[in-house]
Parts: structure tokens; C-alpha cells; sequence
């Protein structure tokens, strides 16, 4: 590219520079870049550098890289198949869970207190498994990184514990109300609610 920029350091202004020298820079999204149209902004802001960024693991979201509700379903059932198979296996190696036996030609289910004790220990197991994801490198859990998704700010980056926290409650609220995926199809994003809430995307990268 032969397009110059300037950029802004310590409110200072250098260059020009060209495309390839200002990422040699190692820039970040907060550098501020005067463009060859003359317009201060930020790199972030600016198309021509989102290749750049995204080597560096930073992927900002655009209409042409939201997760659809089909891909976020697909991740959320490897991840659901995933917690149950380690929960049951953790509760019968504990006892807590003995498996359905046939006796007198009829299945025995376990106590109810017991179902709902199971169930309790997986929506805590979900919360933590999700938000300790989020934070990886993998910006998502396994079932994420499995269909290419990551869970991203409005810069692209990671969202943090608390709101990463807070978006996963939220999920969960809507496993209980057994309404899931729905608000996405009022979403201009393809938010849930819980990922407006906390200022958050899915996207996918590849």
C-alpha cells in the first residue's frame, strides 16, 4: 500500500509512515492514526488494519462475522454433552448418583433431592467452565473453539471476569426459563440479552 499515516505518540505527532512500517510499529487499537483522508481515528476503526489485529488475537465484530443462533446451539450442545458426561461420571464414582438399575422389569430413577442436587452441581460446573474459558486465549469454551467462536468486547478483545461472569448467569437464567437463543432474533448483533447486558459478541473466525 502506498497510502502515509501519521500516528499520535505521547500526543506527539510523527510519521508519515507507510501501511507496512506503521504495523511494523506494533501498534494497538488505541493508537490513534491520522488517515490519508486526513482523519484522526483509531486503529481499530480502521478496516485496512483488522488482519493485522487478528494475528494478534484481537477479532472485532462486524455484521459479516457474527455467530448465527445455528453455530452458538451446535457449540452449546458439545459443551452440554461435555459437563454431563463429567458431572455422571463424578457422581457415581462418589456415589451420589447410582445408575437406573431394572428391577422387577421397571427402571429405578434416583431421588428427587438427588436429581436436584445434580442439576445445582452443573449450572455451577457450566458458570465456571464458560467463564474460566472466556478468559483463555481461546476467548470461549471447548465447544467455542470446536465451531471457530469467540466471545469478544467492542474492540475485540477479551470481556473480563465480572462481565464474563455476568454474561454466563445470564445464560443460565435462560436455561432455567427454558427460553434460550430467542432474543437473538430481535438482536441487530445477534446478541442474547445477557450479551448486551454485558457489552459483549460472538463471532466467528472461520
Amino acid at each position: 500500500m502506498n497510502n502515509q499515516y501519521y500516528i499520535l505518540e505521547n500526543e506527539i505527532q510523527s510519521g508519515p509512515f507507510t501501511f507496512d512500517e506503521l504495523v511494523e510499529k506494533d501498534i494497538d487499537i488505541h493508537t490513534k492514526v491520522l488517515t490519508p483522508t486526513n482523519e484522526w481515528q483509531y486503529a481499530s476503526e480502521l478496516p485496512e488494519f483488522y488482519e493485522y489485529f487478528e494475528s494478534k488475537g484481537v477479532y472485532f465484530p462486524t455484521q459479516d462475522n457474527l455467530a448465527t443462533a445455528g453455530w452458538r446451539i451446535l457449540a452449546f450442545f458439545i459443551d452440554y454433552i461435555l459437563l454431563v458426561i463429567l458431572i455422571e461420571v463424578a457422581a457415581v464414582e462418589s456415589g451420589m448418583l447410582v445408575l437406573p438399575t431394572v428391577t422387577s422389569g421397571r427402571f429405578v430413577m434416583p431421588p428427587s433431592n438427588t436429581v436436584m442436587m445434580i442439576q445445582a452441581v452443573f449450572y455451577v460446573t457450566y458458570l465456571i467452565y464458560n467463564t474460566l474459558f472466556e478468559l483463555t486465549g481461546w476467548q470461549g469454551s471447548i465447544g467455542k473453539k470446536i465451531c471457530g467462536l469467540r466471545v469478544v468486547d467492542a474492540n475485540g478483545q477479551k470481556i473480563g471476569f465480572i462481565r464474563s461472569a455476568g454474561r454466563n448467569l445470564g445464560s443460565i437464567l435462560s436455561l432455567v426459563l427454558l427460553v434460550p437463543y430467542l432474543s437473538m432474533l430481535f438482536s441487530e448483533y445477534k446478541q442474547q440479552w445477557y450479551d448486551n447486558l454485558a457489552n459483549a459478541y460472538i463471532i466467528k473466525t472461520n
